[in-house]
């Protein structure tokens, strides 16, 4: 691990985003100790949401993973506009991002074993699912009994992306359906929860794994707390859908740390024979 430099101290000129403040205990963050330990706040454990591509070096052998489907791309059918049209905002999205859709999908190897690899980003329009978004995952399920191998699917997502209107929602039923498909073959489908993964992804492909981890803190739900507190009128349980209050109520199987995820996943992979 590299040398950590003397915090800050007030007053003090620094070279900007060197240090960050952790959103959760406040502690100050050298940024190099940050990448290293894979965006997880070394003081109070919070796991920081990270892009598609962070999350696939994280998990694959370096060098091992072939994406698919890279070239699909969103229109815009309903022609919808709110404060700039659809496309515009596709446009906007992808030249922050530098990715084509909310979801990356492809072939791995994790710890030596095969799998297909679909890695969901959250600063695509939240993760949303669209059309594309939906037809990436059902294309992974298909490779995935095709060829085989093992389905990991990491989720981060606010849910179905509006400005698709029924066409996103339809995608709920479309990756469902994908994912029995994969079931009754007798695949082996382990989804990875992460923050966050809300709405129609959560009501979809995302519960549906033959093991569900999920990342310490997690947001994880169909409706956010808020709403949820505003329409029932009353006050919510401490950790309201985070991973470890869904571990408790039955809908995850493990809470596994950032830095353990690749041992986990392939100590399922051998453990299911697959």
């Amino acid at each position: 691990m590299s040398e950590t430099p003397a915090a800050p101290r007030q007053g003090m000129e620094i070279p900007e985003g060197m240090w960050i403040r952790c959103t959760k205990c406040g502690a100050m963050i050298y940024r190099g100790i940050l990448e290293e330990s894979l965006h997880v706040c070394p003081e109070c454990d919070h796991h920081y949401r990270i892009d598609a591509r962070a999350r696939i070096q994280q998990l694959a052998d370096p060098g091992t993973f072939e994406e698919f489907l890279a070239d699909i791309e969103s229109t815009n059918p309903l022609e919808f506009t709110d404060r700039i049209p659809y496309e515009q905002r596709l446009e906007q999205v992808k030249a922050q991002t530098s990715e084509r859709e909310a979801i990356v999908t492809g072939k791995a190897f994790i710890k030596g074993r095969g799998v297909i690899l679909g890695v969901m980003n959250s600063e695509f329009i939240m993760g949303s699912m669209g059309a594309v978004v939906g037809e990436k995952v059902c294309a992974a399920a298909e490779r995935a009994l095709t060829e085989q191998l093992p389905l990991v699917m990491v989720t981060a997502s606010g849910g179905a992306r509006m400005m698709e209107g029924m066409v996103s929602l339809v995608q709920m039923a479309r990756t469902s359906a994908a994912i029995a498909k994969l079931d009754q073959a007798g695949g082996l489908y382990i989804v990875v929860l992460t923050d966050p993964t809300t709405a129609g992804v959560a009501a979809s492909f995302a519960m549906l794994g033959d093991v569900t981890l999920a990342e310490p803190g997690a947001l994880v739900g169909f409706a956010g707390p808020r709403v949820i507190a505003n329409t029932i009128r009353a006050s919510l349980p401490d950790g309201f859908q985070r991973s470890e209050f869904m571990q408790e109520h039955g809908f995850v199987d493990r809470i596994v740390h950032r830095k353990d995820l690749r041992s986990e996943i392939a100590r399922i992979i051998d453990y299911c024979g697959k």
